[in-house]
């Protein structure tokens, strides 16, 4: 095989750790390019195992990058969400690996540290052994159990309880978009358990809270104002539209489960991805931010 053809057979698992350990796709890509120029560099040549080479290298540079962005997102305006993605890996490898993409896990891994989140990755998502993480990240085989153990500890902890049953999951994520588009606050606190969050991204640049709502009543009541002309119209402006006559609403699947996406034009304005525990959303994830919805796929509106 030609250094070339050895590579894109490697690209998918690359860009699957890279966007794992950053959250964001495009800085994947990036990092996933990258590689591909040291990569071509060394011809492959004095490389005996190429997927752990490429691993190893597409893994440091994504945690380098994370730190500076970690950094970054400190003066982000609001909350910061990941950058959600609808495309996923055909076949076995889609089933095997649309757990570890799940939004609301991608959402708890932007609380761990850089090294935490790339040694929960590589062994929770890719099971990699922890003698070749460790030679990733350069710790220690002892060090490096250390980390995952804290990284597990702390996602076991926050990461979000939600309805295994994905066709369940689609209905309710239909009915709860119903709900919204209709502004029946009544329906939604109805779907809402009684502590139910919201977190809403737009990074300043469309109109949404800017902190986490909590309650069904909070929560049920801003998304009921959704539907009001007004709000409809203000929102069209921030985000520089004019017309929302062509508003599209459809439920598809983002992050390997279903989430409702609002587009005009084709053009992905608005997600709202659910977690559902017990037949109640007990979180809202509502997304908002136009520079983070270039990886959503939507029905072509002709």
């Amino acid at each position: 095989m030609t250094t070339t053809e050895v590579f894109e057979e490697h690209r998918s698992l690359l860009n699957g750790v890279a966007y794992r350990i950053l959250g964001t796709a495009a800085d994947a890509e990036d990092v996933v390019q990258e590689a591909w120029l040291r990569w071509d560099r060394v011809a492959g040549g004095e490389v005996d195992n190429p997927r752990a080479y490429l691993v190893t290298v597409v893994s440091r540079l994504a945690i380098d990058r994370l730190r500076k962005a970690s950094s970054q997102r400190e003066s982000y305006v609001g909350e910061w969400l990941p950058e959600p993605v609808s495309d996923l890996p055909d076949g076995a490898e889609r089933a095997e690996l649309a757990d570890s993409v799940e939004f609301a896990l991608m959402v708890v891994l932007e609380t761990l540290s850089p090294l935490e989140r790339a040694v929960f990755v590589l062994h929770e998502a890719f099971q990699l052994p922890y003698a070749q993480i460790a030679q990733v990240i350069g710790r220690s085989e002892e060090a490096t159990r250390q980390l995952a153990r804290r990284a597990r500890d702390h996602v076991r902890e926050r990461r979000p309880r939600f309805e295994a049953d994905r066709a369940k999951r689609r209905r309710m994520t239909e009915r709860f978009l119903q709900a919204c588009l209709e502004g029946d606050l009544d329906g939604l606190k109805g779907l809402l358990a009684d502590d139910a969050t919201l977190v809403s991204d737009s990074g300043g640049r469309a109109r949404s809270p800017l902190r986490v709502l909590r309650t069904s009543h909070k929560v049920g009541r801003f998304l009921a104002s959704l539907s009001q002309e007004r709000n409809i119209t203000s929102f069209m402006e921030s985000v520089g539209l004019e017309d929302a006559s062509d508003l599209n609403t459809e439920v598809t699947e983002v992050n390997g489960g279903p989430a409702a996406v609002v587009s005009a034009s084709g053009t992905p304005l608005i997600l709202l991805a659910l977690d559902v525990f017990e037949d109640r959303v007990q979180h809202v994830y509502l997304l908002v931010n136009p520079d983070k919805m270039s990886r959503l796929r939507v029905a072509d509106p002709s």
